[in-house]
Formats: C-alpha cells, sequence, structure tokens
C-alpha cells in the first residue's frame, strides 16, 4: 500500500505541484488549505507525513504543528516563504522535523519526504534500556521516562539523545550527529542540530538554563556529562 502524505498549504498552485510531484513518486495523496482542515483530516484517516506550511488562514502552521505532534508522531516537514533563523527554529521547536523554504524543488521535496519516511521506518534496535541519572531511554520501545513519567521526545530528540548515552563523554560534531540522524541525506543547515539540542535540553534537563548532562564543546559540538580529566 502506497504511503500517505498529507499537503497542507493555503495556494492552491502549491498543493498541485506537490501532489503531482509525490503521486509521481508512487505517494497516495490528500490536500488542506486550511489549518483547522488539516486537523480534521488527520483525525478521520492514516497520515504517514505530513508537508505543512507555515502560513495558514485559521489556525496557522506552528499551531497545527504542535497539535499534530501532541497527539501523533508522524514526520512534519514545514514549508515556509521566508529563509527565516527564527522561523526554523519556531518550527523545529514545535516539533517539525525537516524545513524547506520557497521556492523549492519538486524533486527535492519529495527526497525529503521519502528521506523522512525512511527515518520513520528503522525498525528499533533490540538494545537494552540505558540509564543516565534518573532518566531512562528504551531503543527498543522508543521510549523516555523519568522516574516512571514519561519525557516526550521527538525522533530527533530520541536519536541524538540515544547517540550521546551510548557513548558518555565522547564528544560528537554537528556534522556527526546529523549522519547519524540523516544517514547522509540530510540537505539543511548543519545550526538545526543545535535547535534540536536545545529543545531536547528544555526536556530532560533540571534546570535547562544550566544544563549538567548535554555538554556544549564550543566550535565542535556535544557531548553527555562532564569534560574528562582531574577531578572529573
Amino acid at each position: 500500500m502506497a504511503e500517505r502524505v498529507l499537503i497542507v498549504d493555503d495556494e492552491q498552485s502549491i498543493r498541485r505541484v506537490v501532489e503531482y510531484a509525490l503521486q509521481e513518486g508512487g505517494f497516495e495523496v490528500v490536500t488542506a488549505g486550511r489549518g483547522d482542515e488539516a486537523l480534521a483530516i488527520m483525525e478521520q484517516q492514516p497520515v504517514d507525513l505530513v508537508v505543512l506550511d507555515l502560513m495558514l488562514p485559521g489556525i496557522d502552521g506552528m499551531e497545527v504543528c504542535r497539535r499534530i505532534r501532541a497527539a501523533r508522531n508522524v514526520p512534519i516537514i514545514m514549508l515556509s516563504a521566508r529563509d527565516d533563523e527564527v522561523d526554523k527554529v519556531l518550527g523545529l521547536e514545535m516539533g517539525a522535523d525537516d524545513y524547506v523554504t520557497k521556492p523549492f524543488s519538486p524533486r527535492e521535496l519529495v527526497s525529503r519526504v521519502k528521506a523522512n519516511l525512511r527515518r520513520a521506518r528503522v525498525v528499533p534496535a533490540q538494545e537494552d534500556p540505558i540509564r543516565l541519572g534518573d532518566i531512562l531511554l528504551d531503543p527498543a520501545a522508543r521510549t523516555a521516562t523519568r522516574d516512571g513519567e514519561d519525557i516526550p521526545l521527538t525522533f530527533s530528540e530520541f536519536e541524538i539523545l540515544l547517540k550521546l548515552m551510548k557513548s558518555p563523554r565522547r564528544v560528537f560534531t554537528r556534522e556527526e550527529l546529523m549522519d547519524h540522524l540523516w544517514k547522509g541525506s540530510f540537505y539543511g543547515d548543519l545550526r538545526s542540530v543545535d535547535v534540536h539540542v536545545r529543545h531536547l535540553r528544555m526536556k530532560v534537563e533540571r534546570d535547562p538554563a544550566n544544563p549538567v548532562l548535554i555538554r556544549t564543546v564550543r566550535g565542535v559540538g556535544y557531548a553527555l556529562g562532564r569534560e574528562e580529566g582531574p577531578g572529573a
């Protein structure tokens, strides 16, 4: 059965172009021109991925993204007419998995859709749970808990935390983390890893303003725990 993609954009011409490109790529496509319409579709039928415009009438793309992410874990690709870092940050922090700036190549968007769906189809490895203080990460179940309470992580947040927890104190570059997330198929800005880490800290650090679990190595990347050395 073909995977189903929901396209949400108030511009009919864009919906048609993207719909045609995705259908040519072998996908089943449903479309919506408004945020409330998109949410209704998500409640009524299964959707494997959402292509979501930022600027929508009624309920805007940010709020639609937030509501979808609160209920479902489908990949979300955000569209925007502006190459604005603030928009990218907000989109990723609302739970978007990827970000494409208009105008875009339909072929590139189809590639992004395929890459995100490949990530979503990854079969969890049969690995033992990993504990970090009061946080328990279960790779097989893809769950994160603190003292038995669920920590709601996006796909990217979970994968980054898992990568760091498997190799405590090792410093990972942004390139290494993004390659782990996308298996070499990432097209965007490496700074998006900073957004994912910042949002991850909001969920796992006791005090996100003074993180003690995920350490920034300036100019390089990130590591889990304290720097090794005397007294470490």
